[in-house]
């Protein structure tokens, strides 16, 4: 066994340093496995993101129509009005 040297200093021995080291393995594991976890959500968030895109899309190019109806339906009213009123 070791003893302390005559520094009045800190002293940390090899077994509290291997102690600590350790420790701070068994952290960055932790630290790992919540990692990964949170990469595997993402990639489902992702997904996720990605199918309401390609509805959002659809609905879009489902609704253009619409507009371009009613444009024609008031321009065909318009029309038909003033044919009515010269006739």
């Amino acid at each position: 066994m070791t003893t302390p040297p005559a520094d009045p200093g800190v002293y940390i021995s090899s077994t509290q340093t291997y102690q600590e080291v350790q420790k701070l393995g068994r952290a960055v594991d932790r630290i790992e496995i919540k990692l990964d976890e949170v990469l595997r959500e993402t990639a489902d968030i992702r997904g996720d993101v990605a199918d309401h895109e390609s509805r959002l899309r659809t609905l879009e190019r489902a609704r253009w129509p619409l507009p371009t109806v009613a444009a024609l339906a008031s321009v065909a009213g318009t029309a038909s009005g003033l044919i009515a009123l010269y006739r």
